[in-house]
């Protein structure tokens, strides 16, 4: 079974998904991509800066509405409209997640929602 996880700290859904869903009883929680979107405004911010910090703290705010944090990621995959934003995007990382650094991928692409800059999402796992 399905538990779609929503909270009003992190943006609303801007397509046909789930903020995040847990599966059945486990302890795995899938969170959807996060763009840098301010939840109370729905605009993203200007910046790779201002939208990698934005990006982590609506992880965050998913994650605390499934009863968990950043520390739970296991694989996280970061989208960029432009690797030469990889060392800052990992710089900003560091700020938010601590080690045991989550699996991760970063992945270019020719473009985001919104026209956004980066676009991460996560997989957690409770201890």
């Amino acid at each position: 079974m399905k538990t779609p996880i929503q909270t009003r700290d992190a943006p609303e859904a801007i397509g046909t998904y789930s903020q995040a869903v847990k599966i059945g009883a486990s302890a795995a929680v899938y969170l959807s991509g996060q763009i840098g979107l301010d939840p109370g405004t729905m605009q993203l911010a200007e910046g790779i800066d201002a939208q990698a910090h934005r990006v982590f703290r609506n992880l965050a705010a998913v994650a605390a509405a499934a009863g968990l944090s950043l520390d739970h990621a296991v694989r996280m995959t970061v989208y960029l409209t432009d690797l030469a934003h990889f060392a800052r995007v990992n710089e900003i990382m560091a700020q938010y997640v601590r080690q045991p650094y989550p699996a991760r991928a970063a992945i270019g692409v020719a473009g985001l929602p919104r026209g956004a800059l980066v676009e991460i999402d996560a997989i957690l796992h409770a201890d």
